[in-house]
């Protein structure tokens, strides 16, 4: 078996459709795909009415959230969420109050680049994003399609990185708060590229032992952002701790270079993970 389970559709910050999403997964060979977009549920019903026939979809979504170290800043950290009850009350409150974050993070963004002469608007990006959860990568497509940088890639490393006088910060959930309102809605929380440095900074061995002691399941072990060595330390920690691992692509279609499926789950980490959700079932033959 062939198992992403970790993806974004334009409902987020991907470029594909959750029907367009669907076809690549079947023309890339997989067959089990997680639809995990930023803080929203919304692609789950158009992913499934679109599934081809022997592909299963898990319904999933991205947390963000925040560690709060004792002697240090906090830490932007992503759950990934599979398999809980899309209904439940505690988490549908906490889902609207981070979209409401991201949209207005968004806005103050766009607001400080247009006003130092960056022809970017947004009435216009609101509407390309066509009802989904606006974000920063919908401001760096924003930027290439007004010909101010060259790629998404090139938006993020010149003008809307975490250093850049643009960049606006938002209240994400504290992960431990993030755990338990997934756990509580009978899902499965997975600490998402956990070691990706190249990202800004990470977390320690000790922060994911306290989260796996506040009720974390799994840890993405293999992603595109992390090296050998970091996927080989995450899989001794999730040993260890006795967790899932889980693999997978983090695509987002054009939005990044990475192709679908160019990491994966094994079949019995995903079995361990379907055993563990009580939320929601795969969209399945």
């Amino acid at each position: 078996m062939l198992i992403d389970l970790h993806t974004h559709s334009s409902v987020s910050d991907g470029t594909e459709t959750p029907a367009e999403l669907m076809a690549t997964a079947r023309a890339a060979g997989l067959d089990v795909v997680a639809l995990t977009d930023h803080d929203t549920t919304a692609g789950w019903a158009a992913a499934d009415a679109a599934r081809p026939p022997g592909l299963t979809v898990v319904p999933g979504m991205e947390l963000s959230c925040r560690w709060f170290p004792s002697d240090a800043p906090p830490i932007s950290v992503h759950l990934l969420a599979y398999l809980f009850d899309p209904l439940d009350p505690g988490f549908v409150a906490e889902r609207a109050r981070l979209r409401d974050e991201r949209l207005g993070r968004a806005e103050r963004i766009v607001a400080a680049l247009a006003a130092d002469g960056h022809p970017v608007v947004w009435e216009e990006i609101v509407a390309g994003c066509a009802g989904g959860v606006v974000g920063r990568p919908h401001v760096a497509r924003a930027l290439v399609d007004a010909g101010v940088v060259a790629s998404v890639d090139d938006a993020f490393a010149t003008l809307l990185h975490h250093r850049s006088p643009y960049y606006v910060t938002k209240a994400d959930t504290d992960a431990r708060e993030g755990i338990a309102l997934i756990r509580a809605a009978g899902g499965v929380p997975v600490f998402a590229h956990g070691l990706a440095t190249n990202r800004g900074r990470t977390v320690g061995d000790e922060a994911i032992a306290a989260m796996a002691e506040a009720g974390l399941l799994g840890l993405e072990v293999d992603h595109p952002d992390h090296t050998p060595d970091q996927s080989a330390q995450l899989r001794g920690l999730a040993a260890d701790l006795g967790l899932i691992s889980t693999g997978s692509s983090d695509y987002h279609g054009t939005n990044k270079q990475t192709a679908i499926a160019v990491c994966t789950t094994e079949p019995a980490e995903f079995e361990a993970l379907l055993a563990a959700g009580t939320g929601s079932a795969p969209y399945r033959d």
